[in-house]
């Protein structure tokens, strides 16, 4: 049996204003009827393939992380920018990263499964939290991110039903790296990894640090690619119905 764990700115306020109207709130209460999973994981371990396999089923839509606006706003490559200098451009990114977050959050679905990878939640608990907890931001700047955080999450509803954690060693993820097409990736150090895993173990699995905003399905994820695809649809009715019994067949 393979065994599953359930368990700014002021210039930021017009593009924060637009991504609301594409969400489509008012100032009333708002609860998506569809099941909300995010996939989250380390870099490489995975989560890409994972919504490659469920994007093709009836009913599931699948959100994409948006890294293709990351790495083009208005002609800057911002992803490219924090791994050549993270101490001059975190907070710029983190603030994007946030907003383009909340966009996916909260563009309507008519499915009646959203596959995200990723949320708003991993962006402040992992990423910003390591770029802060390493001394790649400074504390102010911490502070102004983690401020646009908790209001962002205490006013608008931000529906997350499951967390999918893909889990994948640092040593593995890096490998993967190795062979992906990401220009940006390839500066990306193992140290770097370790220190986004060690986050992710803390938050998702000893549950240490930080609240959960839903339970949480671990997925060994150190298997070949052709491997996981059995994996991922060993783990379908717990993805898909995730208050059915944690454990999958052999």
């Amino acid at each position: 049996m393979r065994a599953l764990l359930i368990a700014a700115s002021c210039r930021a306020a017009p593009l924060f204003a637009e991504a609301l109207r594409r969400g489509g709130f008012s100032t009333g209460r708002f609860r998506s009827q569809n099941l909300v999973v995010s996939v989250e994981g380390n870099i490489g371990c995975g989560k890409t393939k994972c919504l490659e396999y469920f994007q093709g089923s009836p009913g599931i839509e699948v959100v994409a992380e948006p890294v293709t606006k990351w790495r083009n706003i208005w002609g800057h490559n911002l992803l490219a920018l924090l791994y050549s200098d993270p101490k001059r451009w975190s907070l710029t990114l983190q603030t994007y990263v946030q907003l383009t977050m909340i966009m996916n959050h909260t563009s309507p679905s008519t499915t009646p499964v959203r596959m995200m990878e990723r949320s708003i939640f991993s962006a402040r608990y992992i990423f910003v939290e390591n770029l802060f907890r390493s001394g790649l931001m400074p504390e102010v700047e911490y502070a102004v991110l983690g401020e646009w955080f908790d209001w962002l999450t205490k006013t608008i509803p931000i529906p997350v039903d499951l967390i999918v954690y893909l889990q994948a060693s640092p040593q593995t993820c890096h490998e993967r790296l190795k062979s992906r097409s990401r220009e940006e990736e390839r500066v990306v150090p193992l140290e770097y990894l370790q220190s986004l895993h060690s986050l992710y173990e803390s938050w998702l699995v000893d549950k240490s640090i930080f609240r959960l905003p839903a339970p949480v399905l671990v997925i060994p994820a150190e298997e070949s690619l052709e491997r996981m695809y059995t994996v991922f649809e060993e783990a379908r009715p717990l993805i898909l119905r995730p208050n059915s019994k944690n454990t999958l067949g052999a």
